[in-house]
């Protein structure tokens, strides 16, 4: 058995992101993706076309070192540590989603017919991404942060908007999931 090909144990990345979080709390710094995004677009020029971008991206040039770590810590898991397993998933759910058009699942570990090549070959695929993009980032925005900043840096910091948004944020996975997406598919 090639340890290396196993999936990276809860046990030990639950403590290392504790950690990370703790290290940021310490020198005064929050984390989150969405805030890291809005800095690249700042640095990429942005902050001449809208408001939005014009701060100090100077000040928060530690993001550019936090979206470059999780660039190249996806690109060491997926070539490294994922050995090309798909998960484990329900039987029952791959056959759901095999009568919703996904037949890669339970065989691929993200659902090819989303994420695959193919997806730039249809206009419906196109629509998908670009809308779904447009309403991730808007949302992410409204919320004042996104998943990773809300559920992980603002629930340990004992934050109430964070627990609200948190709890938007599976109400709206939930309604997606079970009424949005069955009609999409």
């Amino acid at each position: 058995m090639d340890l290396l090909k196993q999936p990276f144990p809860w046990y030990l990345s639950g403590p290392l992101i504790s950690i990370t979080l703790l290290l940021l709390i310490l020198v005064g710094k929050r984390f989150g993706m969405s805030s890291n995004l809005r800095t690249m677009c700042t640095v990429l020029g942005a902050d001449k076309t809208c408001d939005f971008f014009c701060f100090d991206w100077r000040a928060q040039r530690w993001n550019l070192f936090v979206t470059l770590g999780v660039l190249i810590g996806g690109f060491i898991a997926v070539t490294y540590l994922s050995g090309g397993n798909a998960p484990a998933i329900n039987i029952n759910v791959i056959k759901e989603l095999n009568t919703l058009g996904f037949k890669s699942a339970g065989t691929s570990y993200l659902p090819l017919e989303l994420f695959g090549e193919g997806v730039f070959s249809s206009v419906k695929g196109i629509l998908i991404l670009l809308i779904g993009g447009v309403l991730v980032g808007f949302g992410a925005r409204y919320a004042g942060g996104c998943t990773s900043g809300h559920a992980i840096a603002g629930l340990s910091n004992l934050q109430l908007p964070s627990l609200i948004a948190v709890i938007g944020f599976f109400i709206g996975g939930l309604i997606m999931v079970h009424l949005i997406f069955p009609l999409i598919f």
